[in-house]
């Protein structure tokens, strides 16, 4: 943790030293649910899905000048992730109700179209880490495991002030391998470990507040 903390101050140094303007995002959106599977030798399978709910975040900007900018991103959602499995041979099929914490943190790269006007459209990218925190409320056994993510984004920011502005966004953010054995299953207390991993896909719409921060 120390880590990540100094790692994120360091990033926030450097490129307010080099950035034009920087700005402060918050996020609220709606993720809707997707469903993963994983089925493989001996008649072993999980099946389930991520519900559906609300997410919340901020990132710090940095624009760098000609309508590009970084951005350093946490978000952060708590739902459910039913899921259905067999461990093998013809054995009962077991399921779990799981709580499901999932924590971004992302790097992004954003193209501002029509810069500084009221109507500031754009489109952006990033890559980062997913960190699923999983608990199994049966067993009371918690783990996490954490993945490589990526997103896409388009929107556009609604000047009201010269520094405060209304976003509103589209996104797709996939964590690669995200569920699977080593999370769901080695610990939930059901005395099974998978070794196959699923990707999940949520789409989210959504927005929020843009500030700038002054600076001099």
């Amino acid at each position: 943790m120390k880590i990540r903390l100094l790692s994120f101050f360091l990033f926030c140094f450097y490129f307010s030293l080099q950035a034009q303007e920087i700005r402060l995002n918050t996020y609220a959106d709606y993720v809707f649910q997707d469903r993963f599977s994983s089925y493989f030798g001996n008649n072993s399978y999980f099946e389930g899905k991520v519900e559906d709910g609300f997410r919340w975040g901020a990132g710090v900007e940095f624009l760098m000048g000609q309508g590009t900018a970084l951005e350093l991103q946490y978000l952060r959602q708590d739902t459910k992730a039913p899921t259905s499995y067999r461990g093998g041979g013809f054995g009962s099929v077991q399921f779990t109700n799981f709580d499901l914490g999932i924590n971004y943190i992302m790097l992004n790269s954003t193209r501002y179209f029509s810069y500084n006007k009221p109507i500031e459209p754009f489109l952006s990218g990033g890559i980062g880490l997913g960190i699923f925190n999983i608990k199994n409320p049966e067993q009371r056994i918690s783990d996490s495991a954490t993945k490589f993510a990526w997103q896409i984004r388009g929107g556009a920011n609604l000047w009201l002030s010269p520094r405060l502005a209304f976003r509103v966004q589209a996104s797709l953010m996939s964590v690669v391998q995200a569920v699977g054995g080593g999370a769901y299953f080695g610990t939930g207390g059901s005395g099974i470990s998978f070794n196959s991993y699923s990707t999940i896909y949520q789409f989210a719409l959504g927005g929020g507040i843009v500030f700038k921060i002054p600076r001099g």
